[in-house]
């Protein structure tokens, strides 16, 4: 299987550095471009119409500050020589991230994984496997040490 397109969520945590680092690594040997992707869920009025209202300003400044922070990562891996494009959405991360590896003709998928139990897990599953399940291609998940 030849790698040429390596898609990675990141949500910021360590355990997506450490998905990253992977990637990076693959990305190297296979002289693959990386693409970023990190998803912020929030819509204006998303929020109850009994609570608390999400403005288009709050989402604003919410994409703004991601995507400087999507910047630190992408200029970090650009200094190892690695291609690297970065995407941001507010779309709900696994149908993004499945959307996305689609349009940019991902090869693999590089996401990190963190254990959710209880009944968090059982009601919402993880977003990684989620995306396993609806990905169009090959996912790696990285365990966190």
């Amino acid at each position: 299987m030849q790698i040429e397109t390596i898609l990675v969520p990141v949500d910021f945590s360590s355990h997506a550095a450490q998905a990253l680092d992977h990637a990076v690594g693959l990305a190297k040997i296979f002289g693959a471009h990386v693409h970023l992707l990190h998803c912020y869920p929030l819509t204006p009025g998303s929020i109850s119409p009994y609570g608390p209202i999400i403005t288009a300003e709050f989402t604003q400044a919410a994409q703004e500050a991601a995507t400087a922070k999507l910047h630190e990562w992408r200029d970090k891996v650009a200094t190892e020589g690695v291609e690297i494009d970065e995407h941001v959405t507010s779309h709900f991360p696994s149908e993004a991230i499945a959307r996305t590896a689609t349009e940019v003709g991902a090869d693999l998928i590089v996401m990190g994984t963190r254990g959710l139990t209880g009944l968090k897990h059982v009601l919402l599953g993880s977003i990684a496997e989620r995306t396993i399940r609806i990905a169009p291609c090959p996912v790696l998940t990285v365990k966190a040490d």
